[in-house]
């Protein structure tokens, strides 16, 4: 029998533990799931860096951690840990992520603030453009940015994709490097980002790079906060070279009160919830992961350490 550590923060547990043992007893394993079982005795670790286990290294007999969380800069940081690490990507997030996306660039396409807060009942009598006059870019080409371009594609949108290495993603025009993240963004008028949070990517929507989009531009943030200039963002937004920005991430979770994101008539603040985890899904996604290492086979997203994703 395996034994599976369950480390997440409260209350997680409790949602999860029927959803993995339906999901292991569909994939032919028996596992005893706790949260709280010996070091030497755990095989697996499905992990939350929100919850207590912070230290790995007691765990000797543990063959990979299996993350709850899309996004993994906050496990990748933590020394003591050297086992396989697999990212979570699963159907219900992906879909969160697409509809959450989706909503927003639509609503700043079709321009809706200006019908729903009118309260001077102006009469503006102007159809906006189509979709297909639309350019919308999209940074980070993972699985949820993926998922997103195609969405938007499938709307009508013009759609460029950019990634730091090459990808291919089927109906998407899709450019990679510092020469094609010029390119993406050069007059972009909606720029969407799901990006990781990497050195790399610390601060790349600085003012130049915001500079690039077209006049007017609107941003939609669900990916990291920390890929945002806050205050180059600001001042795009109070010169009038940015029309709005949906932000769902930011430096600091929960936002402060006193920070100038509240306030700003051009930003939209949403408390982290562009997508989530659902036990059922995600469940899944581990059972097939401990299947795949069982019987030998490589791990599904499994995170290059160097890369920091």
């Amino acid at each position: 029998m395996l034994r599976l550590l369950f480390s997440a923060r409260p209350g997680q547990f409790e949602l999860y533990l029927s959803h993995l043992e339906a999901a292991l007893e569909a994939k032919g394993l028996t596992a005893e799931i706790g949260t709280e079982l010996p070091p030497e005795a755990v095989d697996y670790i499905v992990y939350a860096p929100s919850g207590p286990l912070q230290d790995f290294t007691p765990f000797t007999r543990a063959k990979a951690v299996l993350s709850l969380w899309a996004g993994v800069e906050r496990i990748v940081a933590n020394p003591t840990l050297t086992l396989p690490l697999a990212r979570m990507v699963d159907g219900g997030l992906e879909r969160g992520m697409v509809e959450y996306v989706a909503g927003h660039v639509l609503r700043h396409h079709l321009g809706m603030d200006a019908h729903i807060v009118n309260p001077g009942r102006a009469w503006v009598n102007v159809s906006p453009k189509l979709a297909r006059d639309r350019r919308v870019t999209v940074l980070g080409l993972g699985a949820l940015g993926a998922a997103c371009a195609r969405a938007l594609a499938g709307l009508g949108f013009d759609v460029t994709g950019w990634s730091r290495r090459e990808k291919a993603v089927e109906g998407i025009r899709c450019l990679s490097g510092s020469d094609g993240l010029a390119e993406a963004l050069d007059g972009a008028e909606i720029l969407v980002t799901l990006l990781p949070q990497t050195p790399q990517t610390e601060r790349m929507l600085d003012a130049a790079a915001l500079a690039r989009l077209a006049a007017g531009a609107a941003l939609v943030n669900p990916g990291r906060g920390t890929v945002l200039d806050d205050e180059a963002l600001l001042a795009a937004l109070d010169e009038g070279r940015l029309s709005h920005a949906t932000l769902d991430v930011f430096r600091v979770e929960p936002l402060p009160d006193d920070h100038p994101f509240w306030a700003h008539p051009g930003v939209t603040v949403t408390p982290h919830i562009a997508a989530e985890t659902r036990p059922e899904t995600a469940s899944a996604v581990i059972a097939e992961n401990i299947r795949r290492m069982e019987a030998g086979e490589p791990l599904l997203h499994l995170v290059d350490r160097e890369a920091g994703y």
